[in-house]
Formats: structure tokens, C-alpha cells, sequence
């Protein structure tokens, strides 16, 4: 990968509960690494509505979902070892 910036999208609904939790859980993981969270609210997306709807959170690195519903923790972890400059 890049020596750019990275980012993540997290795919969400602002009243979600699963969405803040994932979010929570997430924000310590990439505490320090360069790492930004892109938000898109699918209420105020409907482009993203068919491809997420009711799966989300759903938290990708570009193309690549990385998780669902729950934080995956070992995907974002050997991601931010893929991604390092």
C-alpha cells in the first residue's frame, strides 16, 4: 500500500446503537496511527441504502469491508499493519 494518508468509512445510521458501539470500540484501535474515520450516514445517502440498509455499521478500507455489525478487531489490526508506509 501507500505511504498516504489513510482512511476508513464507516457506514452508519446516527441513531444506531451498533453504530456507536462499533465506533467506540474502534476509536482506541486507531488512536495514534494516522488513521482517519470517514462517516457516511446511509439516511442522508440513499445511494448507499440497497448495498448497506439494515447491515450496518459496516466499516470498509476503500473497497474492502473490513467489518459488520460487530468491530473486527483482527481485520482493522492486519490492516493497519498492511497499510504502514
Amino acid at each position: 500500500m501507500s505511504g498516504g494518508p489513510r482512511e476508513l468509512t464507516l457506514y452508519l445510521r446516527r441513531w444506531c446503537h451498533l453504530c456507536d458501539e462499533l465506533l467506540a470500540a474502534l476509536e482506541p484501535l486507531i488512536a495514534g496511527q494516522g488513521v482517519s474515520v470517514r462517516e457516511i450516514d446511509i439516511d442522508e445517502h440513499e445511494e448507499y441504502e440497497d448495498a448497506y440498509g439494515e447491515h450496518i455499521p459496516v466499516l470498509c478500507a476503500g473497497e474492502r469491508e473490513l467489518c459488520r455489525h460487530r468491530l473486527d478487531e483482527r481485520a482493522v489490526r492486519a490492516y493497519l499493519l498492511e497499510s504502514r508506509a
